[in-house]
């Protein structure tokens, strides 16, 4: 049964144009007690935390955690959306590899519900599952779950000291290790002042700064930034209330904990962008010692990690922790090394992308960097970009917000401006410009690195079977998005059709 398992495994790969393929685990704990994990997830929020640097938000529970882990200061996710990022954290795969390309509130869905993933693997292993809040991603099936507790109350609810009195009903709830996942809503949009009395001491718009990589400030933008904020901080008292939860349960030095956001934050030129602001977030791992006793190693406390790391990274990372078959072939590595103190050859190269958020903003971009350039590629060049109009319309006083634009710096007013209708290619130098106002891709002194970044992009779409390097299969695409808006308005689809054409692409590359 093993075996047919594993070759199932390797037949669903080669749809993904992967190979699967499992072997034992290097590390883990053969032999010992195996690990709980505790994934801790915060949403629409980028590294506006007090350990990353920022000078508003405090943030004394994951400053602590971060002094007693390790923080990882160039962690990204694979797209800035809350369903497709989830996916990856997941399966371990690029969205269009594993098909959840749009919000699963809005059906899209991944290929099939066969895909190896966090849940499975160790369930399999004999953990007990949970999540506390949202998975968020199609088919529900595919993740095996012993407790699902769903928050009531909408993005309203804000109560952190729930969270934590329901995840040590279930850290208490058996003795065989568990893996939970707590999904917390902050700090997802509306941007909540205060709840519960949390934060104690709320920010005002003039307490902050607007964020540099925004470029335009008015008092509409200052006052979300500041409720922003106290969004996060009660995001930390709450993990500070669910960290004290499970030293109570008395599990915490055998549990391995993950803090990250599913992805940057949702003001303009952030969530739903490829940009820094909505693919950059803070990312923080403890392991206990009882835990790197058992793997032979000590990793010293408070690291700084400034390797370029991914959410594709944390399914190899969780099976090599907890001693479980490697499935090889993933686009991810284990972070494991770098826990232990140690130093591994890493990759030079992290890619990103985007596709649509609902049916209404669709506009495809793929991205590459290195450790000092990023290129953007928009696959519907010189096309208004919908994200752009739809952020503005939802979130953004929008008189205010132009006529502060217009009396802006010309880089400013330019970055707005290819914001709104971008050109093919986007190229920016992050060390010397890392809020990207500036585009260097028709500047001739940047050819090269243009060149080389634009092959290692080719690369990797051959190398994911990236299904839009068909013109096919984009025009396809764009033929059902545009029937949700056969009658005038947007309908949501029941069903959507590109999971088969997609994921169908033939040997001549034909779609």
């Amino acid at each position: 049964m093993k075996k047919l398992n594993r070759l199932r495994q390797i037949l669903q790969a080669l749809f993904i144009g992967i190979s699967l393929i499992s072997c034992s685990s290097p590390g883990g704990t053969p032999g010992g007690t195996r690990p709980n994990i505790l994934l801790i997830t915060s949403e629409d929020n980028g590294p506006q935390l007090s350990c990353y640097g920022d000078p508003y938000c405090k943030t004394p529970n994951l400053d602590k955690l971060a002094s007693e882990g390790i923080l990882f200061s160039s962690a990204y996710v694979t797209q800035a959306g809350c369903s497709q990022s989830r996916s990856s954290i997941f399966t371990g795969l690029y969205p269009h590899q594993n098909g959840q390309i749009g919000l699963a509130t809005h059906n899209f869905t991944m290929y099939h519900d066969s895909f190896p993933n966090i849940f499975s693997e160790l369930k399999k292993a004999g953990y007990r599952t949970g999540v506390i809040g949202k998975i968020h991603v199609n088919p529900e099936s595919s993740f095996p779950l012993d407790y699902h507790s769903r928050i009531k109350g909408g993005f309203s609810n804000r109560d952190v000291s729930a969270v934590a009195d329901t995840a040590l009903k279930f850290i208490s709830s058996g003795e065989d290790p568990f893996v939970l996942m707590v999904n917390y809503r902050d700090a997802h949009r509306p941007f909540i002042k205060q709840a519960g009395g949390l934060p104690e001491d709320p920010l005002e718009a003039g307490d902050v700064e607007v964020l540099p990589e925004i470029g335009v400030e008015t008092e509409f933008i200052r006052e979300q930034l500041a409720n922003y904020y106290n969004c996060i901080m009660r995001l930390d008292a709450g993990i500070g209330m669910l960290l004290d939860k499970l030293d109570e349960s008395g599990k915490k030095e055998n549990t391995f904990i993950i803090y990250l956001g599913d992805h940057g934050q949702d003001i303009i030129r952030g969530k739903r962008t490829s940009y820094e602001g909505g693919t950059k977030i803070p990312l923080i791992m403890y392991c206990p010692g009882e835990i790197l006793s058992q793997i032979k190693d000590k990793s010293p406390a408070g690291q700084v990690n400034n390797e370029l790391v991914s959410t594709i990274d944390l399914f190899p990372t969780l099976l090599e922790i907890c001693g479980i078959e490697q499935i090889l072939g993933l686009p991810g590595r284990s972070l494991l090394p770098f826990i232990k103190g140690q130093n591994p050859e890493w990759r030079k190269h992290l890619f990103t992308e985007f596709h649509l958020h609902s049916g209404h903003n669709f506009y495809p971009q793929r991205t590459v960097r290195n450790s000092r350039y990023k290129l953007i590629q928009n696959l519907l060049p010189d096309e208004i970009n919908p994200g752009y109009q739809f952020t503005l319309d939802k979130f953004i006083n929008i008189e205010a917000f132009y006529q502060q634009l217009e009396q802006s710096s010309l880089h400013v007013r330019d970055a707005y401006s290819i914001l709104k209708e971008p050109p093919e290619y986007e190229l920016y130098d992050l060390e010397n410009d890392p809020f990207e106002f500036h585009n260097l891709a028709r500047d001739p002194s940047s050819l090269n690195i243009l060149e080389e970044l634009q092959g290692e992009l080719v690369q990797w779409k051959e190398r994911s079977n990236d299904p839009l390097r068909y013109d096919g299969n984009l025009q396809k695409f764009i033929a059902e998005l545009d029937s949700c808006w056969a009658t005038g308005e947007y309908i949501k689809k029941e069903m959507w059709y590109y999971p088969e054409y997609f994921n169908a692409t033939d040997i001549n590359n034909k779609p």
